[in-house]
């Protein structure tokens, strides 16, 4: 998986800037705990650290390629997986490369040199990689198209700064830590611009993204994007297509030389994707997948359903264990410790910004994935399955279809992310968040492409899929990847395989929902995997905490900010709201509506204190 870091400036020897560079690496040693390398030619420097999934031996990093002589003729750092690499390195050898490691990372590179800047178009993976042509003098930054791993980069006046994380360019004295008004408005707005980072000048590849640039600047163009295109299968068709990507999906991700599991919550999508992982392996004559869910104190016997979750996890978990006989285990998490100052700043740190969202989630997934790695180092998530298939409640809610705004922010989920509560009303006047939201929203709308002909029906829920591909998965994806990577633990996203969401994007409405449920198809197309039990489940989202230490320790925290005169996120904040909201009684508070709030004024006075983040509104 791995960390990368940066840096090309056209008027320097960065030879004499070797120590700053090895700075900037050093800030991606939680993501690459394995291995470190820099590579410096002249006006560029690479930086690399290695978590080993392949060719443990081999596959180190910067690495370098020679051509049609001694000559090195380019040189990459690389951070993600490739799928097809065993495919792609039998075509090389056919044209005549030889490769020296067994590694999906020579394979880029070689790719590149054979077929330039379109190999990319080739490769089927989750990954973000710089190439430097020692031939043009020339640097590509590109990332894979769902965006599911990270790279961030800072134009210079003579070249740019980039990394898989913001820290990596803050390393850098070039990059300020500066936030303006627009930067502000994504940390409290639900709301994901691609291609737009919070720090001032800071920008992000985007999701099939290529990223050119030499002496005459910079230069960006799409490889890939979402495409309108003719749907041609019938519905037996279609479920049937559909069970045939992902038994080839999964049947290429669980390739690796180290220990690999599966994340299990009982739901849906994580159920097929360990089902299907467990199938793989059982047939090739391996051991049988291993398994992990997670659990608070006390949560399941004192479970309360409310309008996001009906019920707990752990009866469905159990279900799917004793059908695939997967070794499993649950991680049983302690509430009170998840709001521990100490693990909120760890996790600022990972993020590099304030855990906006979701609040009891971030800490909860980041101590999983710590349990996780001490028996795995690659694990197999359900992540994006709702994004593809049309799984959350909003893509079957008539108000939040209709409404001129983003379906998540749209009827009864609108309050669940909300966090501008125990703000100043004059400073969200002053930053304009109607017409933040409002712009944002007209220009994803703008972006979705049309098939010609297509009923209004089907081109408005295309809307739909395509705001939740392009916007609200990002988050999940920016929050999974940060949580696993600050502990060495490499996550893969099947459901986010780009011929998948290509072709359950195209498949109309009427039959993605044939049966009038969410994910019809996906239910449809593996339902002999499963217990009956998650096969008819209703989409339940990750678990939040029920338990009120929880809160209480929340409110704590929030209490010493209204009490300290010198706490860098008090002038945003409304001092009568927080009043309001401390006085109402323990466990008054939705877990999931009042409390995102808190913890908003909470994470945000954390980052503005470890980041020493210059705000300029």
């Amino acid at each position: 998986m791995c960390g990368i870091a940066g840096w090309l400036s056209y008027s320097q020897n960065l030879e004499t800037k070797r120590d700053t560079l090895q700075r900037m690496t050093d800030t991606m040693a939680l993501r690459g705990p394995d291995a470190g390398g820099l590579w410096i030619d002249g006006p560029v420097g690479l930086g690399h650290r290695r978590l080993s999934i392949i060719d443990l031996e081999g596959g180190r990093q910067p690495m370098t390629a020679m051509h049609g002589g001694p000559r090195e003729v380019a040189a990459i750092t690389y951070s993600g997986e490739v799928y097809n690499f065993r495919e792609l390195r039998t075509e090389l050898q056919r044209l005549g490369h030889h490769f020296e490691t067994r590694s999906d990372t020579e394979v880029v590179l070689r790719a590149y040199v054979e077929w330039g800047e379109a190999f990319v178009e080739r490769l089927n993976g989750m990954y973000a990689f710089a190439i430097w042509d020692l031939r043009s003098q020339e640097l590509l930054l590109i990332r894979d198209r769902m965006g599911v791993k990270p790279l961030y980069y800072f134009p210079t006046a003579d070249g740019v700064v980039f990394g898989s994380e913001p820290k990596a360019l803050l390393a850098n004295s070039l990059v300020p830590r500066k936030v303006r008004a627009d930067g502000l408005r994504k940390i409290l707005e639900m709301v994901k611009r691609p291609g737009h980072a919070v720090f001032d000048g800071m920008r992000e590849v985007m999701p099939g993204e290529i990223v050119r640039i030499n002496r005459q600047g910079l230069g960006r163009r799409h490889y890939w994007k979402l495409e309108a295109r003719e749907h041609e299968h019938t519905l037996d068709e279609t479920i049937r297509h559909t069970r045939d990507l992902l038994e080839d999906i999964v049947d290429r991700q669980i390739v690796a030389d180290v220990p690999l599991c599966s994340l299990l919550s009982g739901g849906l999508d994580s159920s097929i994707i360990t089902a299907l992982a467990s199938k793989k392996l059982l047939a090739a004559g391996k051991v049988n997948i291993r398994s992990f869910s997670v659990d608070f104190v006390d949560h399941s016997s004192g479970f309360t359903g409310d309008a996001v979750r009906g019920t707990p996890d752990a009866p469905f978990v159990r279900d799917l264990v004793e059908k695939i006989r997967s070794s499993h285990q649950e991680i049983v998490l302690d509430s009170r410790e998840l709001a521990d100052p100490a693990l909120r700043a760890q996790i600022v740190r990972a993020l590099d910004l304030p855990p906006a969202f979701w609040g009891d989630m971030w800490p909860s997934l980041y101590r999983l994935f710590q349990e996780v790695r001490k028996h795995s180092t690659v694990a197999l998530s359900g992540e994006s399955a709702d994004e593809v298939f049309g799984g959350y409640r909003w893509f079957h809610d008539p108000e939040a279809i209709q409404a001129d705004t983003f379906p998540w922010l749209a009827s009864v989920t609108g309050k669940y992310f909300d966090g501008k509560t125990l703000f100043d009303p004059g400073l969200l006047a002053q930053l304009d968040m109607h017409s933040f939201l409002r712009d944002s929203y007209a220009q994803a709308i703008a972006e979705a492409p049309v098939l010609p002909g297509e009923s209004t029906v089907d081109q408005r829920m295309r809307q739909m899929s395509y705001v939740n591909l392009t916007r609200f998965v990002q988050t999940l994806l920016d929050r999974k990847d940060r949580m696993s990577m600050a502990v060495g633990l490499e996550v893969r996203v099947p459901f986010c395989d780009h011929r998948l969401v290509e072709y359950a994007f195209n498949i109309p409405w009427a039959l993605k929902a044939f049966d009038g449920r969410e994910k019809s198809i996906l239910r449809a197309a593996t339902r002999d995997l499963l217990p009956d039990s998650i096969s008819e489940r209703v989409k339940s989202p990750y678990p939040s905490t029920q338990d009120p230490a929880y809160e209480q320790a929340l409110r704590d925290a929030l209490a010493a900010i209204q009490a300290d005169r010198n706490a860098p996120v008090a002038p945003l904040l409304d001092s009568g709201r927080i009043q309001q909201t401390l006085a109402k009684p323990l466990g008054s508070v939705s877990p999931m509506y009042e409390r995102m709030g808190m913890e908003l004024a909470v994470g945000l006075n954390t980052w503005l204190n470890e980041y020493d983040v210059s705000l300029e509104l």
